[in-house]
């Protein structure tokens, strides 16, 4: 401000004094709204802490509560040059130093700035000069009354004491313009991303210590710590299994042969039995079982995998009526719970087929055992978390596992019930009358493959299977093994006629008998030496010497040949477990005699199936097709129907040829003093062959006689092959076979509504 009196007007510099230059901040605001705005809370709000404020050096000097200005490169002292006034500038303020006469701008043009650069550069190197500052004294001017320095004459500062105008002189090089102290930036704020990092990090580390520390306890603990931990958690668990429902047994139409029905098992905790001796003489009267097999299981004992037995099975299969009882009792430790019982509706009907299941309701023999994996599904189980002593029950809310037990599969077999019952009643007839130890039979669907009927004599009782010998539960057709005899007879002229051989108007001179190997072998209607006979003639008296010629035409390896191809020498695969093989003899093994054994069925075996398979390839126009027990598999889970695979077939001979050999075949029912007469079925007609062999036991041959008869009906068209065949003290095969092979024919033509033949049968000539 002008002194007073001092009327001459001074060109303003932009600011009313270095107070205004100290308030100017670069928004406009003077320093004491800056000060204003930083104690007052709410105008800090719209403030923007991170943009320092500018402020105006002192001498070129920062303030003495700032941080000290950085010094330019040395270099050499600046010429003083004659003051200049400026012209006030409205954007870019000029600062005002009290020190200097001169006024700086407060931001020096490029080309300036350059220019010290350079100067810098250059004069670097140089050792700087500093000069002490000399104090100044001050005198009051006359004229104004105001401190004036003797050396300048000027008016000294009211702050300083210092003239103005006066250059101090500091070390280091010259300071050419103002320069701005920035103040300290104020506390940053917290990093939210950062901090998620660092929280994330901790969180992974602390599940990777707990990850490692689970792969230690379970992989690298030692073997005696786990084997610790397995017994802790065995100890506290108790397992009941749960018995799958077994698949049932049904015949070709649906009725049940064999099925499973509600029942109940008891069971026993032997830790929980108080008094086993007095608990077993409670139950063995009431489940059947033995007390000394009861004891043991209720005392307490280890199971094998030494851990204390917590369940035992005392019975299985028990009545319902018996299990509500021994419930009622409450007897400690002692569990009753649903179970199932296999039952056989119709006793012993198809029981050599079915056979029969274990109390744990396994199968055992026949079909039970052979499909035993399908029928018996799977079982289930519960197990669940108990406690100590008193607490020795399930804890509510602890660990139960629960697995649902699997249904087993349902299977449908071929067997029609009603033809069944009938060919076993009249099997075990014939079998009483004629004295047999054992018989069998076999009917076959011709065009299918599929088993009709397959009876067993005796029979049994497959609800009781205890009572009966191992001996009387076999199936005779597909386990017994004999010498076929003459019905092997049919395969040797099939196999000639086949092979061009002969044909049914061929003749063959025979005589009454022929030796081969040393063993004579001669005709049951013995024939004078140099007898013609035909072909049906010699299928009907069932020459043996015509026989054995026909086979010399063959050759052992056509006859082998054939026997294979009729079905000889291994398994049908029915569907029986146990099924014998049979056995042929091969080229190489062939003797002498065996040229004449082998073509009339003597050193041959086989079984009553395989013969009445071999039959069925004759009466399917010469096709073979595998005989089989089983159409189809129901599901236990969602009753889906499943067929069975398709039975294995092959040729054997033409059609024409098997029409005629089934022609020629007729002579032994219907040919005159023939030996199957006693096979004719009223209505229809048949062919077929007898037979009467030998049955082999350990390797001999027993006195009785296995006589067979194998027949095919309607013979024009035949729809079923029957077999039957028996072992009796006496008597052939037309005699005990035929009659029964008669009545079974009979029934299953009128069963089926077969028509009986339009055409009667041929007329015969046994001689030429």
């Amino acid at each position: 401000m002008p002194a007073e009196g001092d009327e001459t007007p001074k060109q303003s510099r932009g600011f009313g004094g270095i107070g205004d230059a100290r308030a100017y901040t670069p928004r406009g605001r003077t320093v004491a709204e800056r000060d204003q705005r930083t104690r007052s809370p709410r105008a800090g709000r719209t403030s923007d802490p991170f943009r320092p404020a500018l402020q105006v050096l002192d001498g070129g000097q920062p303030p003495r509560r700032g941080r000290p200005a950085a010094e330019e490169p040395p270099g050499k002292p600046e010429k003083k040059t004659p003051e200049k006034k400026q012209p006030p500038r409205s954007r870019r303020p000029e600062v005002e130093d009290d020190d200097e006469d001169e006024v700086r701008p407060a931001r020096r043009p490029a080309g300036r700035i350059v220019a010290d650069r350079e100067r810098a550069r250059t004069t670097a190197s140089r050792p700087a000069r500093t000069t002490a500052a000399k104090p100044a004294r001050s005198t009051a001017s006359p004229r104004t009354g105001k401190a004036t320095s003797p050396r300048t004459g000027k008016a000294a500062s009211p702050r300083t004491g210092k003239a103005a105008g006066t250059r101090r002189t500091v070390s280091g090089p010259r300071v050419d313009r103002a320069v701005r102290a920035v103040a300290p930036e104020p506390p940053r704020l917290a990093n939210s991303t950062r901090r998620l990092r660092v929280g994330a990090v901790v969180a992974l580390s602390l599940f990777a210590m707990i990850g490692i520390r689970l792969v230690i306890l379970q992989v690298a603990a030692s073997p005696e710590e786990a084997q610790r931990l397995v017994a802790l958690r065995k100890d506290r668990l108790a397992e009941v299994r749960l018995p799958a429902p077994r698949g049932s047994i049904i015949d070709r139409d649906g009725s049940v042969l064999a099925h499973s029905v509600e029942a109940r098992f008891v069971a026993a905790d032997p830790g929980l039995i108080e008094d086993p001796v007095n608990t077993a003489a409670i139950l063995s009267p009431m489940i059947g079982v033995a007390q000394s097999k009861l004891e043991p299981l209720m005392k307490p004992h280890k199971r094998p995998d030494g851990m204390d037995a917590r369940f035992e099975f005392l019975a299985q299969g028990v009545d319902i009526s018996v299990g509500d009882r021994i419930a009622a009792m409450k007897l400690p430790g002692i569990v009753v719970k649903e179970d199932e019982r296999r039952d056989v509706p119709n006793a012993n009907l198809a029981a050599n087929l079915i056979g029969f299941t274990g109390a744990d309701n396994s199968g055992l023999e026949g079909l039970e055992a052979r499909y035993d994996s399908l029928l018996r599904g799977t079982d289930g189980e519960r197990q669940f978390e108990i406690g100590k002593g008193d607490l020795n029950k399930p804890i509510p809310g602890g660990f139960e596992k629960y697995t649902e037990p699997q249904p087993g599969t349902s299977l449908q077999l071929t067997i029609d019930s009603k033809l069944q019952y009938e060919v076993q009643r009249i099997l075990a007839e014939e079998g009483k009358r004629t004295k047999a130890t054992m018989a069998g039979a076999v009917v076959i669907d011709v065009k299918t493959g599929e088993v009709l009927a397959q009876a067993s004599y005796p029979m049994y009782n497959a609800a009781k299977p205890g009572d009966y010998t191992p001996t009387e539960r076999e199936d005779a057709p597909s386990s017994i093994v004999a010498d076929p005899g003459s019905v092997h007879k049919a395969f040797i002229f099939g196999a000639a006629l086949q092979e061009g051989l002969i044909t049914p108007e061929s003749t063959l001179t025979i005589g009454p008998a022929v030796e081969r190997g040393g063993y004579r072998f001669q005709d049951s209607h013995m024939q004078k030496k140099g007898t013609k006979m035909t072909m049906p003639g010699l299928l009907a008296y069932s020459s043996n010497v015509g026989t054995i010629l026909i086979g010399e035409m063959l050759g052992k390896e056509k006859v082998v040949e054939y026997q294979r191809k009729f079905g000889l020498g291994k398994s049908t695969n029915e569907g029986m477990p146990g099924e014998a093989e049979g056995r042929i003899l091969e080229p190489g093994e062939w003797s002498g005699s065996a040229y004449g054994s082998v073509p009339i069925g003597m050193s041959v075996d086989a079984t009553l199936v395989q013969m009445a398979a071999g039959y069925a390839a004759i009466a399917n126009d010469g096709t073979y097709i595998q005989p089989h027990l089983i159409k189809s598999m129901i599901s236990g889970k969602d009753g889906k129907v499943t067929g069975a695979a398709q039975p294995l077939s092959h040729k054997v001979l033409d059609p024409g040829v098997a029409a005629q050999l089934r022609e020629m075949m007729e002579s032994v029912v219907d040919g005159e003093g023939a030996t199957g007469t006693q096979a004719a079925v009223p209505a229809y007609r048949v062919a077929g062959k007898t037979g009467t062999g030998k049955r082999l036991i350990d390797g001999q041959y027993t006195s009785a006689n296995y006589g067979s008869f194998i027949g095919m009906a309607p013979a024009e068209n035949p729809r079923y092959v029957i077999a039957v065949s028996a072992d009796v003290p006496k008597g052939t095969g037309g005699d005990v076979a035929a009659p029964a092979f008669a009545e079974m024919m009979s029934y299953a033509m009128l069963h089926y509504r077969v028509p009986p033949s339009s055409t009667p049968a041929p007329k015969f000539k046994i001689h030429p």
